[in-house]
């Protein structure tokens, strides 16, 4: 039947907070209503290709499932919820609904349908059969304002000082006197060989006393690293930012096309993330660090609202992070002198991972080079003591579980560490596997690099070929349901603290890190942050690039929702945590949820299927 016409406003106002009517403006959504037919679905209806009429069923009350021709599952849906079995069955599979739960059922017919979806971008785009184009919807929204996201080309330096690799160092150093610059480049044949600054001529030149004669490419730095002009500032600023770098020769297509600086990017502004971590990088007490860190909460409400992406968010704070445990090892160096031996300084877990935010405790481990006599370990378990006190001073907490370099488990030699990974996969009870899966993400912040390496190498190889191990790691991932129930509504805690909220942390993120490193650990994938893991699964062909895109789009969706409920509680002088209420949340941003938590759910069940042959 025909919506009475007293009835229109209402039915406005509930498209108004339907996805995807409210992108529609106004002269759309009246033309919406006044096409709409409303009719009542008993339990147990179906549609399918040959129900008529044809058209978008939105749901104003009640449930209805989505199945293939197999009958599996493919979807639930609630009130607000839309199904069009059409565009459904675009492709080869079959799909059909049934009415689970007796549904009060908004039909636009097809003709209105199409009219709208051919006048309105936004609206046409929602109707995909995949979620993740769903979830990366809210990506197309983010402002194109922040000067983060705009690309090197708009900032780099075009005017540059080449020279020939045979010139003088006498006279490379007067053109740069001439034309006031900090750098030079090295040249031959319109291809670069390498790059010269200040700090060379003063370091490499003055300071070893060689004739000013010298040819330059005895001081240069060859094939430095450099960046593509389409590449964002951000990237510019993040690897600037994690290997120390002040200048950063800017390319295309292989052609030099510019430099650019760390003056190009601080501009005096002390917000910036380069400027942040040299600064931490000048500083000789623990009060220092601490001082600069006060106003990180606030520089990440200016990034989030600058539009600044959740994966770019948690790469600055774990570089930021990542300075911080590098100053304070450099000071403990300083005052206890240098190490007896080859070392290296771990981080495990989100840290490891590229993945952290604020609010993050420590995660962190030393292992120490077997030709380290034991007597000389009392240095390590110093310096260690020194460094996690300086984080907690910093505001990185105590790990509640002891995993720091600070527990005598955590700061072994090498063979020590391997002798370890070994019992964890010869005896995986359920307890050990929780206790021990934060190792199996690690990184070098400091020392020697090939200390970690072999350590990882020997994770990969036993986690591997233990099919029982890995059975173990499933059975803990499957432990934790996403938090759906029936008809896809969220589960929230009842009562206590946290009442009518989910964990966004323990409920969304954790689920997907620690389904991808299954993944990487069966595959032997070296790579630790949880998207070069999800790109090297999908170039090996272990995932599906859809699974791998969907993942990576849950993860992004769920973290983009924990960083702005974090700036909320920032701006509202409250604690950070990562409780979140989603009836808060508005209508496209709790489905965006729903669909994460979704795609989680069917990750789970992958897992399952993949990995049950061991479980028993």
């Amino acid at each position: 039947m025909t919506t009475p016409p007293a009835e229109l406003a209402g039915v406005a106002g509930f498209l108004r907070q339907s996805l995807p009517f409210d992108v529609l403006d106004e002269a759309q959504l009246q033309e919406a209503v006044a096409a709409l037919k409303i009719s009542y679905h008993p339990q147990a209806e179906r549609f399918d290709a040959a129900t008529r009429p044809m058209g978008l069923r939105l749901l104003r009350s009640g449930a209805v499932d989505l199945r293939n021709d197999s009958n599996k599952l493919l979807d639930r849906l609630g009130e607000g919820e839309s199904f069009h079995i059409g565009g459904l069955n675009a492709d080869a599979e079959v799909v059909h609904a049934t009415v689970i739960e007796d549904a009060l059922i908004y039909l636009l017919p097809d003709a209105a349908y199409q009219r709208l979806r051919a006048a309105n971008r936004d609206f046409d785009r929602y109707f995909s059969r995949q979620r993740s184009r769903r979830l990366r919807r809210a990506a197309r929204y983010m402002p194109d304002d922040n000067p983060l996201l705009a690309p090197v080309a708009r900032l780099m330096t075009t005017d540059l000082l080449c020279v020939a690799p045979e010139t003088p160092i006498q006279a490379v150093a007067a053109a740069m006197t001439e034309r006031r610059v900090s750098s030079v480049f090295v040249t031959e044949a319109g291809q670069l060989l390498g790059i010269v600054t200040d700090r060379d001529l003063r370091s490499r030149c003055v300071a070893a006393s060689l004739p000013t004669r010298t040819p330059v490419r005895e001081i240069m730095t060859p094939d430095p690293q450099s960046i593509d002009e389409e590449e964002t500032v951000f990237n510019a600023t993040l690897r600037m930012t994690q290997h120390g770098y002040h200048h950063l020769p800017v390319l295309h297509e292989g052609e030099l096309r510019g430099i650019i600086t760390t003056s190009d990017l601080i501009l005096a502004r002390r917000n910036d993330p380069v400027y942040l971590v040299q600064h931490l990088s000048r500083q000789d007490s623990v009060d220092g660090l601490r001082e600069l860190l006060t106003g990180l909460p606030d520089q990440l409400l200016t990034w989030v609202q600058t539009g600044m992406r959740a994966e770019q968010v948690s790469q600055l704070l774990t570089a930021i992070s990542d300075a911080v445990t590098l100053r304070l090892i450099q000071l403990a160096e300083r005052e206890l002198g240098p190490a007896p031996g080859p070392w290296a300084w771990l981080a495990f877990g989100s840290q490891a991972r590229g993945e952290q935010l604020l609010g993050a405790d420590q995660d962190n481990g030393i292992v120490i080079s077997d030709l380290v006599p034991a007597a000389e370990h009392g240095w390590y378990a110093a310096l260690a003591q020194r460094v996690c006190d300086g984080l907690a001073a910093c505001g990185y907490a105590y790990c509640p579980g002891g995993v720091m370099a600070t527990t005598d488990s955590w700061r072994q030699p090498l063979a020590v560490w391997q002798d370890t990974v070994a019992s964890w996969t010869r005896a995986p009870t359920p307890a050990a596997v929780m206790r021990v899966s934060i190792f199996f993400d690690l990184r070098a912040i400091h020392g020697d690099p090939t200390l970690c390496t072999a350590l990882q190498n020997t994770m990969l190889r036993r986690a591997s070929r233990d099919t029982i191990f890995l059975a173990a790691l499933a059975a803990n991932i499957l432990a934790s349901k996403p938090p759906l129930g029936i008809f896809r509504r969220f589960v929230v805690d009842r009562d206590g603290e946290h009442r009518d909220s989910l964990n966004l942390k323990k409920r969304g993120v954790l689920p997907i890190t620690e389904i991808v490193r299954l993944h990487a650990l069966a595959r032997q994938v070296s790579a630790v942050n949880t998207r070069e893991r999800l790109e090297a699964l999908a170039e090996g062909r272990h995932l599906s690039i859809g699974d791998s895109r969907n993942l990576a789009d849950a993860l992004h969706c769920v973290q983009q929702q924990r960083i702005r409920h974090q700036c909320e509680q920032i701006a509202a002088g409250t604690a950070v945590n990562n409780f979140l209420n989603p009836r808060q949340l508005p209508r496209l941003a709790r489905e965006q949820l729903r669909d994460a938590f979704t795609i989680i759910d069917e990750a789970q069940s992958a897992v399952r299927q993949t990995y049950r042959a061991g479980m028993g």
